[in-house]
């Protein structure tokens, strides 16, 4: 039996950056929409970029979500990170090609950790281009940066 697919676009934002910062996801099964977000007094925008991301395979983990996941989003730094460079990272013990420490590694191994259970396919969309679903993961993070979070979809998936 084939698996359900959820497509989630995610999206972080700061205000300053650092700064106010948020971010947003949108999960879509079918016809069915699910949203979620949050908020950091003090962060920068890669933070949240990963983040968002996190907490969604968090999500699915916590509920028994048994699905294909594919991620949207317009972080080049989140899909070229997941898909590219993660694996010299793990390689060269969480250094970069330039024998630096990489930048947010507790939170690549977290996600890295989450996505090795989930086997997740990572895609980019080009940002601010008319995608109605990245615009609205863009929406819900700015929000929550901004202290004034939009109301959230909390449809049941499955």
């Amino acid at each position: 039996m084939l698996k359900k697919e959820i497509h989630i676009y995610t999206d972080g934002a700061a205000r300053g950056n650092p700064g106010p910062a948020g971010w947003g996801a949108v999960f879509l099964v079918g016809t069915k929409v699910f949203e979620m977000g949050g908020r950091a007094d003090h962060a920068t925008n890669n933070i949240m970029e990963l983040t968002a991301p996190i907490e969604t395979l968090k999500y699915v983990k916590k509920h028994k979500i048994e699905a294909e996941i594919l991620f949207f989003a317009d972080s080049k730094y989140v899909i070229t990170g997941i898909n590219e460079w993660i694996h010299n990272w793990l390689k060269n013990n969480w250094r970069t090609a330039n024998k630096k420490p990489v930048l947010n590694q507790e939170l690549w191994q977290e996600l890295h950790a989450l996505n090795q259970e989930f086997k997740a396919k990572w895609h980019y969309v080009k940002g601010h281009n008319g995608d109605k679903w990245n615009d609205r993961a863009d929406e819900i993070a700015t929000s929550f940066a901004d202290d004034a979070p939009v109301a959230l979809k909390k449809n049941k998936l499955f």
